[in-house]
């Protein structure tokens, strides 16, 4: 068998949702759930499993009540581990993180972290024969909650590494290779709008490099912005020049963007999105979408299309009709974080919300969808899960996923919270390769 290529995932405890561009329509039926169990419970979520949700199956709000399920700290049992289908391996690679929030690869393969609680950005690189990083360094430090990463311009030899603080976009100088920032932080977006919730600034640069996208979650739950000015560009994705100049809102009504990613091929942004909360289980879903530029999404007014939220109904009738429908609809508080493109496939990474708040159920899983290659899902492409066991015995409320990490030559991969770890998942490159073959 040949070496093991590495599919880079990182992140805290939980999920990982996994979207390939190929056909989606070769499903054995017998793995597919659709309907009201495609909301589905903990026992229910099985790597390998398909679960399709559309805007048709959308259950009334309030149709069950919302809870808070505060979780704590424990230690990690011995037979706590994330399970994941055949071709896939999951080893530890680094241990003793704070909150590593985010992980970019640098195209000599050093994986970039975001350890937001620390104000740095970590750097390691490789692996040994033991699996961890053959060299660790801290590259920058004395930031506010970094979470965004992105290397600018594209291609072999950046000149920057930009961050999104939580009120600001930075730059550093650099040289591929770099361990350690050369110089000060450059500021590039003095401000952004900051407070309140949702405090992650994920990054994305234009395939033709021309414009920075900047996610902006919102301040709330669903405060209307028109009595609460602290929504001013909130739930909005923003665009800048690289030299910061504000171009505009690229795109709105997206509750929590937290993840951003640019299509390789098409060179379109995508975005992974938290949505709202306290309307019953099962509601809303969140999702992974491709964004149009002026799009509308509905927050805080509607949501999953026309749907009105009632805590809001009757506000905005003229935007009803103008509510873009998300590509692919994954189980609601689901909490899908960063996203990347690799190679063919997409992967994106989250914890279940439902732990937190707005479900009265528990869930664990990895969320993956298929698509066709340049077909639009609008909500009614299936998610496959391919990881699950993540929160079983040491998930924590306030402990978050960090994030995919595209590309590179080994992997990272996801934080355990119980142990304050990263784990590593790793797919084997003939089954990468059968994937692409079966699937077009």
């Amino acid at each position: 068998m040949r070496a093991l290529r590495p599919i880079l995932l990182a992140c805290l405890p939980v999920t990982a949702a996994w979207i390939s561009a190929a056909a989606a329509d070769k499903i054995d039926s017998k793995h597919l759930v659709t309907g009201p169990a495609a909301f589905g419970n903990a026992p229910s979520l099985k790597p390998g499993t398909y679960h399709k949700i559309t805007a048709a199956d959308l259950p009334a709000p309030f149709a069950t009540e919302s809870s808070r399920n505060n979780a704590k700290m424990v230690p990690r049992p011995n037979n706590a581990w994330p399970q994941a289908p055949a071709g896939f391996q999951v080893d530890l690679y680094v241990t003793k993180l704070d909150q590593p929030r985010k992980i970019l690869t640098a195209p000599n393969g050093d994986f970039f972290v975001a350890d937001s609680r620390q104000g740095a950005i970590q750097i390691f690189r490789g692996r040994d024969a033991d699996g961890r990083p053959m060299r660790t360094s801290t590259f920058a430090k004395g930031l506010r909650q970094p979470f965004g990463i992105a290397f600018y311009p594209a291609g072999a030899n950046p000149q920057w590494v930009y961050v999104g603080n939580t009120n600001s976009v930075v730059r550093f100088a650099y040289r591929n290779g770099d361990m350690e920032a050369a110089g000060h932080a450059e500021t590039v977006v003095p401000e952004l709008p900051a407070g309140g919730g949702h405090w992650t600034r994920d990054l994305a640069v234009s395939k033709d490099g021309k414009s920075l996208f900047v996610a902006v979650g919102s301040a709330s739950n669903i405060n209307d912005p028109d009595s609460n000015p602290n929504e001013t560009h909130r739930a909005n994705i923003l665009e800048y020049t690289p030299d910061g100049k504000f171009v505009g809102v690229y795109a709105s009504g997206i509750r929590n963007p937290v993840g951003l990613g640019i299509n390789p091929a098409t060179g379109e942004l995508w975005c992974s999105t938290n949505e709202r909360d306290a309307l019953g289980d099962n509601l809303v879903p969140d999702y992974i979408t491709h964004v149009q530029r002026g799009g509308f999404y509905g927050w805080p007014y509607y949501y999953i299309g026309n749907h009105p939220d009632p805590r809001l109904e009757g506000k905005h009738p003229e935007l009803k009709d103008k509510v873009i429908v998300p590509d692919v609809l994954m189980t609601p508080h689901n909490a899908s974080l960063a996203l990347t493109f690799l190679r063919r496939y997409a992967v994106s990474a989250g914890i279940p919300r439902r732990s937190v708040c707005g479900r009265a159920r528990v869930l664990e899983s990895v969320d993956a969808v298929r698509l066709r290659s340049g077909a639009r899902a609008s909500g009614r492409r299936p998610c496959q899960r391919r990881v699950s066991g993540f929160s079983d015995g040491f998930r924590a409320a306030e402990r978050r996923c960090v994030g995919p990490a595209g590309g590179g030559r080994s992997s990272p991969g996801r934080r355990v919270d119980g142990d304050r770890r990263r784990i590593r998942i790793h797919l084997a490159h003939h089954v990468r390769r059968e994937i692409r073959s079966s699937h077009g």
